[in-house]
């Protein structure tokens, strides 16, 4: 728990728990008599001079063999017990020295712990009111908010604190029990209900996962006593109060049916999800309640409605404008995820792609295809923070372009296992193609061509599932900066690539969800606006 919770402090704590374990071992050994004599070893400091002292000796006087013989054995003899009593003396000291140690590292770990909760919050709030800073009084007409989908938080009721760490959408720690329900043959019975395939990448088994490990969290999650919810349900219930989910959200869990629009109270049952704790699914684009007062910090946004919420993904495709059935957008994001807008009735892929809720807006409900890759942006931080191959993100651009091609050089950059249309939670990154000529350039150029190849394969599997061509992908997010990868896409999509002048779509989607709800734009106007972005 140390090593997965605080990194800084993982090397320590391993090497601790190894010398912990294994002096342990070695006393037990040594209490049964099974100590093997060559284990006992002096340590320098002792034996040196020990050993100094007898060679010195025997260059002196020469005794006959017999006699040295006989001498090194008594004094190895007395060195021994000597040592074993030492050595017996310095494990217990050893082993209280270290869990001494261990426990300062767990004092200091719930310290930094507490710390990071007050920053984080502190941050987000500082972050919000620079926000608005300066804006007349009764400027903000609602608030919407968009978030990572199917990162799960489980948090008490009471206090308001996460019972756990939140659980991000890229852990694959559920896959063991996302296997255990293939094996139970449950895919057709969940996909048919959710739209989605059985991934450790939905929240049902994340929560599944917290109920069972953290104690006495299951036992109060039935009792109502704790709630779940992804990162948009955790931020509208500590601004307003209100335990609610989106449409778009709550269909990445897993337990959503999204053709009644509801919990699938035989698949939580199935996943062992109490439906006590469970949010209320309500539309994208509806007043969820408004801003509590004696919020330290938003105190100017007391009462202002929050209004609008959508997944990130769904939300883009909102930003974008992706209105009529077959708009599509693609962001560029830590993952890449490509949706398309498929109208008011889910269509059921056939190519190994998603159908999701994209929003409900006026009564009416869209749906949306999607394909999911889990590294992209990812993979260039990965260039960046783990290779060293570049300084900055946009580096990436200017080393690319100092070669023609990738020299060969192949990445699969599947550090987390493959989405979509592969869906391999064992699969593992590679770099192919590797020469002696191989440099910089090739790899970082590589890297780029690995994320167009990806979207390229969701693109030709949503044409299939579609029934038509797209004329045109809109692109989003932050790698969606670099000419270079964007003009891969083109060359291997062979359409147009749209990029908007204001690639963070994701906020525009959101804030245009709660514009819509509080009157501040129709929809005709809200074209308007996003094409006077869009380049």
């Amino acid at each position: 728990e140390f090593y997965m919770a605080n990194y800084r402090h993982g090397a320590t704590y391993g090497s601790l728990a190894y010398d912990l374990d294994a002096l342990a071992r070695e006393k037990q050994l040594d209490e049964a008599g099974k100590l093997p004599q060559k284990k006992v070893r002096p340590a320098q400091p002792e034996v040196q001079p020990v050993q100094r002292r007898q060679s010195a000796a025997r260059a002196a006087v020469r005794p006959s063999p017999v006699l040295l013989l006989g001498t090194v054995l008594v004094v190895g003899m007395v060195i021994a017990l000597m040592l074993c009593y030492v050595k017996l003396t310095g494990i217990s000291d050893n082993v209280s020295s270290i869990k001494r140690e261990i426990s300062a590292l767990e004092e200091e770990h719930v310290a930094l712990l507490t710390a990071y909760e007050r920053t984080f919050d502190l941050a987000t709030v500082k972050a919000a009111a620079e926000a608005i800073r300066g804006l007349p009084e009764g400027s903000i007409a609602g608030i919407g908010v968009t978030n990572q989908r199917e990162t799960t938080i489980v948090w008490d009721k009471a206090t308001g604190q996460p019972v756990y760490n939140a659980i991000v959408w890229q852990c694959r720690r559920t896959a063991e029990l996302c296997e255990d329900l293939k094996r139970r043959g449950l895919e057709e019975r969940i996909r048919s209900a959710t739209g989605l395939l059985i991934d450790a990448y939905f929240s049902g088994s994340k929560i599944r996962w917290i109920l069972d490990n953290v104690p006495g969290v299951r036992r109060r999650a039935e009792r109502g006593e704790v709630l779940f919810g992804t990162v948009e349900s955790w931020l509208i219930w500590k601004l307003t109060g209100r335990h609610v989910t989106d449409y778009a959200n709550a269909s990445r869990t897993m337990l959503f049916d999204i053709h009644r629009l509801a919990w699938d109270e035989e698949l939580c049952g199935i996943l062992g999800v109490p439906t006590a704790m469970l949010p209320q699914p309500v539309p994208n684009s509806a007043v969820y309640g408004t801003v509590q007062p004696g919020i330290p910090g938003l105190e100017s946004l007391a009462g202002v409605p929050v209004c609008g919420a959508a997944g990130d993904q769904q939300s883009a495709l909102f930003g974008q404008t992706c209105f009529a059935p077959g708009e599509a957008k693609n962001t560029y994001g830590t993952g890449c995820f490509t949706l398309m807008n498929v109208g008011e009735k889910p269509v059921r892929s056939r190519a190994g792609l998603l159908t999701s809720v994209a929003w409900q807006v006026d009564g009416k409900t869209t749906y949306a295809l999607e394909g999911s890759v889990f590294n992209a942006g990812s993979t260039i931080q990965w260039l960046r923070d783990e290779l060293g191959i570049i300084s900055s993100a946009p580096e990436i651009d200017v080393l690319a372009a100092t070669v023609p091609d990738s020299g060969g050089v192949v990445v699969v950059p599947a550090f987390t296992g493959l989405g979509a249309p592969y869906w391999d939670m064992y699969a593992r990154g590679a770099i192919l193609g590797v020469t002696r000529g191989t440099g910089r350039a090739h790899i970082a150029r590589a890297v780029l061509s690995c994320i167009a190849a990806q979207v390229t394969d969701l693109m030709l599997a949503m044409r299939q599932d579609a029934g038509c061509d797209i004329a045109l992908l809109r692109a989003d997010g932050g790698a969606s900066v670099s000419d270079v990868l964007l003009q891969m896409q083109a060359d291997l999509l062979r359409i147009p690539v749209d990029r908007p002048e204001m690639v963070e779509t994701t906020a525009f989607g959101a804030a245009a969800l709660a514009g819509l709800s509080c009157g501040f734009w129709r929809e005709r106007g809200l074209e308007q606006s996003a094409s006077t972005i869009a380049r």
